[in-house]
Protein backbone atom coordinates (compact mmCIF):
# COMPACT_ATOMS: atom_id res chain seq x y z
CA UNK A 1 0.00 0.00 0.00
CA UNK A 2 1.38 3.37 -1.02
CA UNK A 3 1.07 6.30 1.34
CA UNK A 4 0.57 9.81 -0.02
CA UNK A 5 -1.75 12.75 0.40
CA UNK A 6 -4.06 13.42 -2.53
CA UNK A 7 -4.91 16.79 -0.99
CA UNK A 8 -1.94 18.37 0.74
CA UNK A 9 -2.60 18.92 4.43
CA UNK A 10 -2.82 22.56 5.49
CA UNK A 11 -0.31 22.00 8.29
CA UNK A 12 2.32 20.76 5.84
CA UNK A 13 1.83 23.92 3.78
CA UNK A 14 2.27 26.04 6.91
CA UNK A 15 5.34 24.17 8.16
CA UNK A 16 7.04 24.30 4.75
CA UNK A 17 5.99 27.78 3.72
CA UNK A 18 9.18 28.31 1.68
CA UNK A 19 7.71 25.94 -0.90
CA UNK A 20 4.85 26.86 -3.23
CA UNK A 21 1.84 24.59 -2.72
CA UNK A 22 -0.85 26.69 -4.39
CA UNK A 23 -1.42 30.16 -5.87
CA UNK A 24 -4.20 31.98 -4.06
CA UNK A 25 -6.60 33.82 -6.37
CA UNK A 26 -10.28 34.74 -6.77
CA UNK A 27 -10.34 34.28 -10.55
CA UNK A 28 -10.77 30.49 -10.73
CA UNK A 29 -7.25 29.98 -12.03
CA UNK A 30 -5.63 26.58 -11.57
CA UNK A 31 -2.19 25.27 -12.43
CA UNK A 32 -1.79 21.94 -14.19
CA UNK A 33 1.67 20.43 -13.92
CA UNK A 34 3.22 17.38 -15.56
CA UNK A 35 6.25 15.54 -14.19
CA UNK A 36 8.88 13.19 -15.61
CA UNK A 37 8.78 13.94 -19.35
CA UNK A 38 9.32 14.61 -22.06
CA UNK A 39 8.58 11.19 -23.54
CA UNK A 40 6.99 10.85 -26.99
CA UNK A 41 4.36 8.31 -25.95
CA UNK A 42 2.81 10.62 -23.36
CA UNK A 43 4.01 14.20 -23.76
CA UNK A 44 2.93 14.54 -27.39
CA UNK A 45 -0.57 13.40 -26.47
CA UNK A 46 -0.70 15.77 -23.47
CA UNK A 47 0.23 18.72 -25.69
CA UNK A 48 -2.58 17.84 -28.10
CA UNK A 49 -5.13 17.62 -25.27
CA UNK A 50 -4.06 20.94 -23.78
CA UNK A 51 -4.33 22.59 -27.18
CA UNK A 52 -7.92 21.37 -27.60
CA UNK A 53 -8.92 23.30 -24.49
CA UNK A 54 -6.54 26.24 -24.89
CA UNK A 55 -5.06 25.25 -21.53
CA UNK A 56 -1.54 26.12 -20.40
CA UNK A 57 0.56 24.02 -18.06
CA UNK A 58 3.98 23.67 -16.48
CA UNK A 59 6.18 20.68 -17.34
CA UNK A 60 8.80 19.57 -14.81
CA UNK A 61 11.27 17.78 -17.03
CA UNK A 62 13.96 15.21 -16.37
CA UNK A 63 17.27 16.23 -17.92
CA UNK A 64 17.94 12.79 -19.35
CA UNK A 65 14.60 12.88 -21.17
CA UNK A 66 15.31 16.37 -22.49
CA UNK A 67 18.64 15.11 -23.83
CA UNK A 68 16.92 12.16 -25.53
CA UNK A 69 14.00 14.16 -26.97
CA UNK A 70 15.15 17.76 -27.59
CA UNK A 71 12.62 18.44 -30.35
CA UNK A 72 9.73 17.37 -28.13
CA UNK A 73 11.06 19.53 -25.31
CA UNK A 74 11.14 22.47 -27.72
CA UNK A 75 7.49 21.87 -28.62
CA UNK A 76 6.50 22.35 -24.97
CA UNK A 77 7.91 25.86 -24.96
CA UNK A 78 6.68 26.69 -28.46
CA UNK A 79 3.12 25.85 -27.35
CA UNK A 80 3.31 28.51 -24.63
CA UNK A 81 3.80 26.23 -21.66
CA UNK A 82 6.43 26.76 -18.98
CA UNK A 83 9.13 24.30 -17.97
CA UNK A 84 10.84 23.45 -14.72
CA UNK A 85 13.75 21.37 -13.48
CA UNK A 86 13.06 17.86 -12.13
CA UNK A 87 16.72 16.76 -11.78
CA UNK A 88 18.64 14.95 -14.49
CA UNK A 89 18.02 11.42 -13.21
CA UNK A 90 14.87 11.69 -11.07
CA UNK A 91 16.81 11.62 -7.81
CA UNK A 92 15.31 11.14 -4.38
CA UNK A 93 16.71 14.06 -2.37
CA UNK A 94 16.39 12.24 0.95
CA UNK A 95 18.69 9.49 -0.32
CA UNK A 96 21.17 11.69 -2.18
CA UNK A 97 24.09 13.75 -0.78
CA UNK A 98 23.42 17.45 -1.23
CA UNK A 99 26.49 18.02 -3.42
CA UNK A 100 25.47 15.20 -5.76
CA UNK A 101 21.87 16.42 -5.81
CA UNK A 102 22.83 19.97 -6.75
CA UNK A 103 25.21 18.76 -9.45
CA UNK A 104 22.42 16.65 -10.93
CA UNK A 105 20.07 19.63 -10.95
CA UNK A 106 22.74 21.77 -12.63
CA UNK A 107 23.12 19.08 -15.28
CA UNK A 108 19.38 19.26 -15.96
CA UNK A 109 19.57 23.05 -16.04
CA UNK A 110 22.28 22.85 -18.71
CA UNK A 111 20.00 20.68 -20.85
CA UNK A 112 17.13 23.14 -20.43
CA UNK A 113 19.23 26.11 -21.54
CA UNK A 114 20.86 24.16 -24.36
CA UNK A 115 17.68 24.87 -26.31
CA UNK A 116 17.89 28.40 -27.71
CA UNK A 117 14.09 28.74 -27.75
CA UNK A 118 13.89 28.47 -23.96
CA UNK A 119 13.76 31.81 -22.20
CA UNK A 120 12.85 31.25 -18.57
CA UNK A 121 11.40 34.13 -16.61
CA UNK A 122 11.46 31.94 -13.51
CA UNK A 123 13.67 29.13 -12.29
CA UNK A 124 11.25 26.44 -11.16
CA UNK A 125 12.17 23.20 -9.43
CA UNK A 126 10.08 20.27 -8.26
CA UNK A 127 11.81 17.56 -6.24
CA UNK A 128 11.08 14.03 -7.47
CA UNK A 129 8.78 12.22 -5.03
CA UNK A 130 8.42 15.57 -3.23
CA UNK A 131 11.47 14.57 -1.18
CA UNK A 132 14.11 17.21 -0.54
CA UNK A 133 16.42 17.96 2.38
CA UNK A 134 16.44 21.37 4.03
CA UNK A 135 20.09 21.82 3.02
CA UNK A 136 19.17 21.15 -0.61
CA UNK A 137 16.21 23.50 -0.41
CA UNK A 138 18.29 26.33 1.05
CA UNK A 139 20.97 25.91 -1.60
CA UNK A 140 18.47 25.92 -4.46
CA UNK A 141 16.60 28.95 -3.19
CA UNK A 142 19.92 30.79 -2.86
CA UNK A 143 20.46 30.04 -6.56
CA UNK A 144 17.15 31.68 -7.42
CA UNK A 145 14.98 28.58 -7.70
CA UNK A 146 11.37 28.55 -6.62
CA UNK A 147 10.44 25.13 -5.22
CA UNK A 148 7.05 24.03 -6.52
CA UNK A 149 5.10 21.36 -4.68
CA UNK A 150 1.35 20.76 -5.08
CA UNK A 151 -2.13 21.10 -3.67
CA UNK A 152 -3.71 18.15 -5.50
CA UNK A 153 -2.05 14.87 -6.48
CA UNK A 154 -3.86 12.89 -9.16
CA UNK A 155 -1.89 9.74 -8.22
CA UNK A 156 -1.93 8.72 -11.88
CA UNK A 157 1.43 7.03 -11.24
CA UNK A 158 -0.23 4.54 -8.86
CA UNK A 159 -0.93 1.40 -10.88
CA UNK A 160 -3.04 0.03 -8.02
CA UNK A 161 -5.81 2.61 -8.37
CA UNK A 162 -8.46 2.74 -11.08
CA UNK A 163 -8.60 5.42 -13.72
CA UNK A 164 -11.92 6.53 -12.21
CA UNK A 165 -10.28 6.97 -8.81
CA UNK A 166 -7.51 9.01 -10.42
CA UNK A 167 -10.10 11.37 -11.90
CA UNK A 168 -11.99 11.61 -8.62
CA UNK A 169 -8.76 12.50 -6.82
CA UNK A 170 -8.57 15.61 -8.97
CA UNK A 171 -12.18 16.67 -9.35
CA UNK A 172 -13.00 16.27 -5.66
CA UNK A 173 -10.15 18.51 -4.58
CA UNK A 174 -9.75 21.26 -7.18
CA UNK A 175 -10.03 24.78 -5.81
CA UNK A 176 -9.08 28.17 -7.28
CA UNK A 177 -5.30 28.33 -7.01
CA UNK A 178 -4.73 24.58 -6.92
CA UNK A 179 -1.45 23.25 -8.28
CA UNK A 180 -2.37 19.85 -9.71
CA UNK A 181 0.10 17.06 -10.48
CA UNK A 182 -0.15 14.68 -13.43
CA UNK A 183 2.68 12.66 -14.99
CA UNK A 184 3.50 12.60 -18.71
CA UNK A 185 5.10 9.18 -18.37
CA UNK A 186 4.47 5.74 -19.81
CA UNK A 187 3.79 4.31 -16.34
CA UNK A 188 1.02 6.83 -15.64
CA UNK A 189 -0.47 6.93 -19.12
CA UNK A 190 -3.37 4.50 -18.56
CA UNK A 191 -4.76 6.71 -15.80
CA UNK A 192 -3.69 9.96 -17.43
CA UNK A 193 -5.37 9.13 -20.74
CA UNK A 194 -8.69 8.79 -18.95
CA UNK A 195 -8.39 11.52 -16.32
CA UNK A 196 -6.82 14.44 -18.19
CA UNK A 197 -9.49 15.02 -20.90
CA UNK A 198 -12.26 14.75 -18.31
CA UNK A 199 -10.41 17.14 -16.01
CA UNK A 200 -9.98 19.66 -18.82
CA UNK A 201 -13.67 19.36 -19.73
CA UNK A 202 -14.67 19.86 -16.09
CA UNK A 203 -12.47 22.94 -15.80
CA UNK A 204 -13.88 24.44 -18.99
CA UNK A 205 -17.49 23.75 -18.00
CA UNK A 206 -16.95 25.32 -14.59
CA UNK A 207 -15.18 28.43 -15.94
CA UNK A 208 -11.71 27.65 -14.63
CA UNK A 209 -8.65 28.76 -16.58
CA UNK A 210 -5.37 26.84 -16.66
CA UNK A 211 -2.30 29.03 -16.28
CA UNK A 212 1.46 28.52 -16.19
CA UNK A 213 3.45 28.94 -13.00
Amino acid sequence: MKLYWVKTNWLIKKLFRNYKWDVSNDEKKVYLTFDDGPVPEATSWVLEELLKYNAKATFFCIGDNIQKHPELFEKISEAGHSVGNHTYNHLNGWKTPTKTYLENIKRCEDEIYRNDSISLHKKLFRPPYGKIKLSQSRALRSLGYEIIMWDVLSADFDTEISKEKCLDNVLSNIRPGSIIVFHDSIKAFKNLEYALPKTLEYLKTNDFTCEVL
